[in-house]
């Protein structure tokens, strides 16, 4: 399993980002409609704390988004062919890192329906659902939180997923 290393997201990684997000799996079909367009811009990597998950040479192997006001989990992706691979478990322990950091006590996740499993196991409960927005969203999404730890900060953002 290849070393992964998690830094802060900069302004010319928007188009991998991007890339990543318009290439996911879990917006295909049905859920296509959420990222229909959707792009992430340098002046949003540099308004929130934005950080990559990269692997040998540089791969990008996923990302999440932490806003810090209100607290909240925006976006967070990891590529299909790194999935179950560890990598959206590293991103969780960064971003609950993060969020101690930064003096949060909870953080929101807006769940993409298949996703929410995964949020559950990571830590997160279920707090309620967030109603469609039509005519994009025209589902019913988990609204799910973190209850951030304030007893343990993770370590320095370079992490190993083998």
């Amino acid at each position: 399993m290849e070393r992964t290393t998690i830094r802060r997201a900069t302004e010319e990684d928007a188009e991998r980002l991007t890339a990543l997000v318009q290439e996911s799996r879990a917006y295909r079909g049905r859920y296509a409609t959420v990222i229909a367009g959707y792009r992430v811009t340098a002046a949003y990597i540099e308004r929130h704390r934005v950080f990559a998950a990269v692997g040998t040479a540089g791969r990008l192997l996923g990302f999440y988004s932490l806003v810090l006001e209100p607290a909240e989990l925006d976006l967070a992706f990891v590529s299909d062919e790194a999935q179950g691979t560890g990598v959206g478990r590293l991103l969780m322990e960064h971003m609950l890192g993060q969020a101690r950091r930064a003096g949060l006590t909870d953080v929101r996740v807006v769940s993409n329906p298949p996703a929410e499993r995964f949020y559950l196991r990571m830590g997160a409960e279920r707090v309620g659902v967030v109603a469609a927005t039509p005519p994009k969203v025209t589902w019913e999404r988990p609204e799910l939180r973190f209850v951030v730890d304030r007893q343990h900060v993770t370590g320095t953002g370079a992490a190993s997923s083998g």
